[in-house]
């Protein structure tokens, strides 16, 4: 077997998902909400199924939804994208990464990373024959430098993988740490691949800014976005690309042999959703920031560190002032003995972890942050007697 894949453990997600279910623990730990998503957007792609087209749809994606995409950039973003040339819709935003990957890289190629990092980017760069070279990023600000990049950067740079917001640090690099990027990618002569997959989700006021819209970026970024993420139906598989022709045409090839096409009535509902009125997307970014208020205060006034969150569903602690330093045993007492799953953030590093750093979902009712933060109550730090 392949040892990039047959080497790997059990992701995380899985692991802790499971031990949620076997100690009915309440479950913060794998990133989805617990609402269906928006009715009229299921409904969409309901009626689809029945009254639609259910053979292959074409392999780019269907036209409305590639028109759709390109509107929706347009007026989001300030891109200004040729649906026809520049635009492709992928069964998942993983599987665009996949395919990006596999078109750009050649054996031996250097791919930077930056840590913590979302655990199939690892795997997908290695099975493409590329060569990882870390940036290692540090709470609490998480922040990219030019020292940094100066180290990760050699001749052998293809390409930069890049999530922004970050999953799990939940953070919104700034411009200036974007430009920072950019310029790198120009000097080098790389190719930007942007995860973008939570564009929209993104708080108190900031606007999402896509590597693409930068100087020298144009023609060297591949965005990638996900309808299941905007649309908080995570099961949607229903990915977002956007490329110049010249990356279009070879990224095309990579989808073609992976999935070759997606479901056409998830297509024809995403074509529908990207045209909603504004006042969904500032809805869904109000909402979700009043879930992580919540949650976020809760921690704070049981005595928790807990970390800023400017984007995506997640919130951090700081679990060193609790004495911890081994944030997956903390994470394997919390659900067994706490009944509260989480994800501990060391599991997104390949090296030189942070281990005391502890993930949490808010994409939840407020039932079930409660709950938590109930069960949360027992360990926190204001529950603790002082040392006379």
């Amino acid at each position: 077997m392949n040892p990039v894949f047959a080497d790997l453990p059990t992701t995380i997600f899985e692991v802790m998902s499971r031990l949620a279910r076997e100690t009915n623990a309440v479950n913060l730990g794998q990133g989805f909400p617990d609402d269906p998503g928006p009715e009229d957007v299921r409904r969409k792609a309901a009626e689809a199924v029945i009254s639609g087209w259910n053979q292959y749809p074409p392999m780019m994606g269907l036209p409305e939804l590639r028109a759709a995409i390109a509107a929706h950039y347009r007026k989001w973003q300030g891109l200004d994208l040729d649906a026809d040339a520049e635009t492709m819709v992928t069964s998942g935003a993983t599987e665009a990464l996949a395919g990006a990957l596999m078109a750009i890289l050649e054996p031996g190629d250097e791919v930077v990373l930056f840590q913590p990092m979302y655990d199939a980017y690892l795997p997908l760069v290695r099975r493409a024959g590329g060569v990882p070279r870390f940036v290692t990023l540090q709470p609490p600000d998480w922040r990219i430098t030019e020292e940094a990049l100066a180290a990760a950067f050699t001749p052998k740079t293809r390409a930069v993988l890049f999530n922004n917001p970050l999953n799990p640090a939940g953070v919104c690099h700034t411009r200036d740490e974007l430009d920072l990027i950019a310029r790198f990618c120009v000097k080098h002569d790389a190719i930007a691949i942007c995860d973008e997959v939570w564009e929209h989700v993104v708080f108190d006021g900031r606007e999402h800014l896509s590597m693409m819209a930068l100087p020298g970026m144009r023609e060297r970024t591949v965005k990638i976005g996900s309808a299941g993420k905007i649309f908080s139906m995570t099961g949607w598989k229903v990915g977002l690309v956007a490329a110049a022709p010249k990356l279009m045409r070879v990224l095309s090839k990579a989808h073609q042999f992976l999935t070759f096409t997606t479901p056409p009535n998830l297509q024809a509902a995403v074509a529908y959703a990207l045209a909603k009125e504004d006042a969904y997307f500032h809805g869904l970014r109000a909402g979700l920031e009043r879930s992580r208020d919540r949650f976020s205060n809760g921690l704070a006034q049981l005595g928790f560190r807990v970390l800023p969150s400017q984007g995506t569903y997640f919130v951090n602690i700081d679990i060193a002032p609790l004495g911890e330093r081994d944030d997956a045993a903390f994470c394997q007492r919390l659900v067994r003995e706490q009944g509260v799953a989480a994800i501990p953030v060391s599991a997104f590093y390949a090296q030189d972890a942070v281990n005391t750093v502890v993930r949490f979902c808010f994409a939840k009712k407020d039932a079930t942050l409660d709950a938590a933060l109930e069960r949360l109550a027992a360990i926190a730090p204001a529950a603790r007697p002082r040392e006379v």
